[in-house]
């Protein structure tokens, strides 16, 4: 029986196998982690900058009383969407290659046991995001214990003195949280102003806090090395240390296209964005997909949920075609 192999069960790899399930064609998602991952990791209280209608998937309407969706409402979503279709997904499997043979696939992966699974499809959509790769900084204590790339929540920092080094939503957010759990707060920003893409919420508070010192900020500035208890900071070209309990290095994340490369697909520019036709979401592999934030290469900022969520009809669409064309 022919059957599409989607790795990652994300948003969009959710919704490309809900399209398949409407077109009809069988297909099995494979996700080494848990059922959107990527937004079980955003920050436990996080609300969406979208609305909840560019964040629905397979006709299936997002009920909330929020004008803007918050992070716990998403898990619930996105769960029933994948009850309501019944698809099948393989969690805490991880896919280790693939490989062409002749016109299908050769799907290999690996259970929480280590066991090894060998999947065959006749195609192979990847759908994997982007919060299983930060972007390093590569200075010296940046595998510090006390440094992360992830934030959750606020609690754990209570009166710490933290650094945040990253200047978007992200770092504002996590610096009013901590704000208010008594922290004492420095966001270290390489830009020498806010983001244009702050939140406009949030942004009139973040810039009060500031104003009242409840916030410590330095623009134009970046750290270069981190200690158990300090972190030295270059502001415009002087050198600041300071006492420092924790870090949150909130500078962002990128999809690993490994698994792209080693399937022969080609990459492109200087994101090493995946070649593709935009029409169908095909590679230069043919019978390999691609499906959401993978499709920008390094720039995860250039396809969100609300984008990304088109590609799986795209591509139902296309494998209907070659189908009827047979």
């Amino acid at each position: 029986m022919e059957q599409v192999v989607i790795i990652g069960a994300g948003p969009c790899g959710i919704s490309a196998a809900v399209e398949m399930k409407k077109a009809g064609i069988p297909a099995i998602v494979i996700e080494k982690n848990c059922l959107v991952h990527s937004i079980y990791q955003y920050p436990t209280h996080l609300q969406f900058f979208s609305t909840p209608d560019l964040l629905e998937i397979g006709d299936v309407p997002f009920t909330t009383p929020n004008d803007k969706p918050f992070r716990q409402e998403a898990l619930h979503y996105y769960r029933n969407v994948a009850r309501h279709y019944g698809l099948q997904i393989r969690s805490y499997e991880e896919v280790t290659s693939i490989r062409k043979e002749g016109d299908s696939f050769v799907v290999r992966s690996v259970d929480r046991a280590g066991k090894e699974i060998v999947t065959n499809a006749s195609q192979v959509v990847i759908s994997t995001g982007y919060f299983d790769t930060p972007n390093l900084l590569g200075i010296p204590g940046e595998d510090l214990p006390k440094v992360t790339h992830y934030y959750r929540e606020a609690h754990p920092y209570t009166n710490m003195k933290v650094t945040i080094i990253g200047g978007n939503n992200s770092a504002v957010d996590a610096a009013l949280d901590l704000m208010r759990v008594g922290a004492d707060v420095t966001v270290v920003y390489r830009g020498d102003q806010m983001s244009a893409s702050i939140k406009p919420w949030v942004r009139p508070i973040f810039e009060s806090m500031v104003l009242k010192s409840r916030i410590r900020m330095l623009y134009s500035s970046r750290v270069v090395s981190i200690d158990d208890l300090t972190v030295t900071i270059d502001e415009n070209g002087s050198e600041k240390i300071i006492d420092n309990d924790f870090v949150l290095a909130l500078t962002g994340f990128r999809p690993d296209r490994s698994l792209l490369t080693r399937s022969g697909v080609e990459l492109q520019g200087e994101y090493f964005q995946p070649v593709y036709n935009p029409d169908t979401m095909e590679t230069t592999t043919p019978g390999l997909y691609v499906a959401g934030v993978i499709a920008s290469g390094h720039n995860a900022n250039e396809i969100f949920i609300e984008s990304g969520r088109k590609h799986g009809k795209a591509i139902a669409d296309h494998l209907l075609t070659l189908r009827e064309n047979r």
